[in-house]
């Protein structure tokens, strides 16, 4: 998708108020709109423009977070329902888990466009305001042990709102900064709203359980106030952008290049198997490890999100297609130690095994999107670069939008491991061999010594 700014129309809007002085280059007016914003210009980033451009990107990152919390709230909530009187199958539990992440994979691309049709300010305090619903619907549907598991899925899937928001966000951020610093900026952006999974699996046994009993509605509740605060600082603090512009058509340009759909198949395996992991996680433990302390859960998303930046600065140096191999490769060392730690039943070993998948997952996270500018640049000339650029945006939504599929289909695969087979170890199995075929696939296409793009630096 192209995300672009526009030169400032000449038609005038009623009481412009001047935001950092005539040389800035650009006034704020009512409503917070911003007319004449261009980041690349020296002078007004000096003048002012980076202030602006922190200030966003701050409310950005809280916003983000809170919707990444969402999304993964059913997550920590599954393996506490028997406490609240529910009873469920293990296939009813990942069905729980696994359809907020189809949901907000769904989401992600209409996400994508409402930044330029609303606002970037608007559109986070609506998105914000948004998430009200999933919060208060679990709060509702976890005190009523008696309602039917149809209604309880629908009101899990709703927690796919938090999904959409990663969208909208990136897209948001990606306006305020100029193109040196835009690979930061999105990555704090990315990394704060990743670290929303981690921490919202510590948070909420803590909560839920504090004083006598389970109050499981707390899960949804505490999150009210969080919101709404979310939603004050945007309208408080954030601004809109006149003149910015996301064209749908580079998400068919995109669409028509292979090597859209074959990144896409890539980030299954390391976006996917992050939000997978992290929503299966604490109900694994749950169940094959039910003497665990369940909010130790925490630590694989927190590990999953505090790598993703480090992804991105290696792949820096050592090349994304290569880091992208090797976090493959890790992510098969991972799986196969977690089926060690199933047969030998050692809580330790299966524990640091999945440490070493959303590692893996995470760097993977960096390395492969730092893929996705250099194929597509790769063989173009010069005249077309532009062009190249704009289908690389369409394809960062594309895979950011199937990535996310990753977490509905790794926690089915262990329900219909464990309906069928009584285990999780032939799920296992299977992400092995798509590991190990992600891994070939990478090495062949894009870091053998023959291959147009391992020339390009891929």
């Amino acid at each position: 998708m192209t995300t672009s700014i526009t030169p400032p129309t000449t038609h005038t809007e009623p009481s412009p108020v001047v935001e950092t002085g005539d040389r800035g280059g650009f006034v704020r007016e009512r409503g917070r709109w911003l007319r004449g914003w261009n980041p690349d210009d020296p002078v007004q980033w000096e003048q002012g423009g980076h202030r602006v451009a922190r200030r966003n990107l701050y409310g950005s990152i809280y916003a983000e977070f809170l919707g990444f919390c969402v999304w993964a709230l059913w997550s920590v909530t599954v393996p506490m329902l028997p406490q609240a009187g529910f009873v469920l199958s293990v296939d009813q539990q990942f069905w729980l888990i696994a359809v907020p992440s189809l949901v907000g994979a769904a989401m992600r691309i209409p996400y994508t466009f409402t930044v330029p049709i609303f606002g970037g300010r608007n559109w986070t305090i609506i998105s914000a305001l948004l998430l009200l619903i999933p919060v208060v619907g679990l709060a509702w549907a976890v005190s009523n042990p008696q309602i039917s598991f149809t209604t309880l899925l629908v009101v899990a899937s709703l927690a796919g709102f938090g999904g959409g928001n990663f969208a909208s966000s990136m897209t948001n951020i990606s306006f305020f900064y100029p193109e040196r610093d835009k690979g930061k900026a999105l990555g704090l952006n990315a990394a704060g709203g990743n670290l929303g999974t981690g921490l919202v699996q510590m948070v909420v046994p803590l909560v839920v359980t504090a004083g006598a009993g389970v109050a499981l509605n707390r899960a949804g509740l505490m999150f009210i106030p969080l919101i709404v605060i979310a939603a004050f600082v945007a309208w408080r603090w954030m601004d809109n952008l006149h003149d910015v512009a996301s064209d749908p058509r580079t998400f068919a340009r995109a669409g028509r290049h292979p090597h859209t759909w074959l990144i896409s198949f890539l980030y299954i395996g390391t976006f996917g198997s992050f939000i997978g992991y992290s929503g299966a996680f604490p109900t694994l433990l749950k169940n094959e490890f039910p003497q665990v302390t369940l909010s130790i859960a925490f630590l694989g998303a927190l590990v999953g999100a505090l790598t993703r930046p480090l992804g991105g600065m290696l792949a820096d140096r050592v090349g994304g297609a290569r880091l992208t191999v090797v976090c493959f490769g890790g992510l098969a060392v991972g799986a196969a130690g977690a089926i060690l730690g199933l047969h030998t039943g050692s809580f330790t070993v299966f524990f640091f095994s999945f440490l070493l998948l959303f590692a893996a997952s995470g760097v993977g996270n960096g390395s492969t999107y730092r893929m996705i500018p250099a194929v597509f640049r790769t063989g173009v000339a010069p005249h077309k670069l532009a062009s190249a650029r704009q289908a690389a945006a369409g394809c960062i939504g594309i895979a950011g939008a199937i990535g996310a599929v990753g977490g509905f289909l790794i926690p089915r695969g262990f329900a219909m491991s464990t309906s069928l087979a009584g285990s999780l170890i032939p799920a296992l199995i299977v992400f092995i061999g798509v590991y190990l075929l992600m891994g070939a696939l990478t090495w062949v296409l894009y870091v053998r010594r023959s291959s147009v793009f391992a020339q390009e630096g891929v």
